[in-house]
Parts: structure tokens; sequence; C-alpha cells
């Protein structure tokens, strides 16, 4: 991991003492989000995703294969990350790490969790044999917030996906559905990450914030209001009033980032 700096800690930790940051931001705000689907041509659905530096390209890939045995009526979804030494210096070669396991863990969760992927309408035969949809995580970029960044790049893949029937229809029992079909797919959970320094909540934090925080604490919101994930990261703690901004700037910025998301692919 990069050791920042003293006199650099102590000048992030001075500029939020006195209500700013780095780049000039609020506290509660994001940096530029862009939004790029259908980007890999043999994927069944991918995205790219830059929220400031940061960028990621999410590519989703579908087969067929048994469903586990603790849930025969489900279609399976598998998440994996892979940090490249490209996207930052501080990205090895080599197995996954610790910090793409937890990423794809806390882009997994969300997904999951919300139902987003309706993995029942993915089952073809109860028990024997269902669809299969990996999401595979590349990080082009590193310059902090990879949580959202991961996340949102997941859920514009996922929701311009296409089930390749026609091209399994040898594997596909009669009377079961031939024809390419669109994932099936409900309203989106938005995941929104905020960091502590000091006494003092950040959104969106970028790559020097984020090596010098205390604690970090990611929450998943859907169209409703409601919490559908919540991921805390790092040593430190929140306070009451701390986890309740959080949430609010959650919902704020969910709000926002929903409707770009909705923007871009529905066209």
């Amino acid at each position: 991991m990069t050791i920042v700096p003293i006199i650099k800690r102590d000048y992030i930790a001075n500029l939020a003492a006195q209500g700013k940051r780095i780049d000039g931001r609020n506290f509660d705000h994001y940096r530029k989000i862009e939004i790029e689907t259908k980007v890999v041509n043999k994927a069944e659905g991918s995205a790219r995703v830059k929220i400031g530096n940061t960028q990621v390209l999410v590519g989703i890939k579908m087969g067929l294969g048994e469903p586990f045995p603790d849930t025969p009526n489900m279609g399976v979804l598998s998440t994996a990350a892979e940090l490249v030494p490209l996207a930052s210096p501080d990205f090895e070669s080599g197995p996954p790490r610790e910090d793409a396991i937890e990423l794809a863990r806390v882009v997994d969760r969300g997904v999951r969790e919300s139902k987003v992927v309706d993995v029942e309408k993915l089952v073809v035969t109860p028990g024997e044999l269902v669809w299969l949809v990996f999401i595979d995580i590349h990080v082009l970029d590193y310059d902090g917030n990879l949580f959202d960044a991961a996340s949102l790049g997941a859920l514009a893949a996922l929701s311009t996906t296409i089930v390749p029937a026609k091209r399994f229809g040898e594997q596909l029992p009669e009377g079961h559905q031939k024809e390419d079909f669109p994932l099936p797919m409900s309203e989106p959970p938005i995941s929104c990450t905020a960091v502590k320094i000091n006494d003092f909540v950040l959104f969106d934090p970028c790559f020097d914030e984020e090596v010098i925080a205390d604690a970090r604490l990611t929450v998943a919101t859907d169209h409703n209001g409601d919490i559908r994930a919540m991921q805390k990261g790092l040593s430190g703690s929140f306070s009451k009033d701390e986890i309740q901004k959080v949430i609010k700037g959650a919902l704020d910025n969910g709000k926002e980032i929903r409707k770009k998301l909705k923007e871009v692919t529905s066209s």
C-alpha cells in the first residue's frame, strides 16, 4: 500500500477542518460520473464506468450449468474482480488479493441481497439446469472509491445483458425459450460510499482521501429509499449521527446516480 507522507495527511485533514477538500468538492458531492454500455462485443452485457479518474470495465458472461444444491430453483450469480498493475502501482499481478476479493463480495452482496436479478426466472429445469451469470470486474484506473464504480458498472452491464438462449439452443429442453431475451431485472439499488477522516465524513473519496481514512461505510439504497445492503471497512468507527449522515447522503446521491443509470440503460 502506498505510504502517504505525513505532510499530505496533515494537509488533507486541515482542509477538512476548514470544510474543504483537495479537489474543491463539498463533503457530500461526487466527482463527475460517466457510464457507457455495450463496450465489449463478445460479452452478453458490458459497461465502462468512470467516477473522476477511477475507471472500471465490467463484462457479463452467461452459460448453462447445475444450480447450487441449496437453491435448486434459482439461477447462479458469481462475481470476480481483477486489480491489474496497469491501474495502480499498488496492484500486483498474481492470485486475487484480499482487496480484490472484498470488492467482488461487496458488489455481489449489493446485487444478490437486493434481488435486482430475478434468478428464479433463470431456471431451465429445477434442480438440474439453470442459467449461470458471471460478473467480471476489471479495474482500469484507480483513484479511489472502487466500490461505487464497480457496483455501478455491474448494474449498467446487467441492465443491458441479453441471455444467449439461441446460442445454447441445443442444450435447452423442448418448450423452453430458445430465442435471446433480456436478463430479468428489477429496479437496481445504488451503492454510495463515504469515509471518515478525523471527525469528518466525505463521500466518494479520491485516492489520497481513501488511504488516510479512519473508517469506510458503503450503503446501497433502492428507489423506495430502503437500505438493501451495508458494508463497513477499515479499523475506525462511526457514531450513530455519522451513520445517519452517511445514509442520508447515500439516499440523496443515489437518486441522482439512479437517474443517470436509467438514462444510459434505457437509450
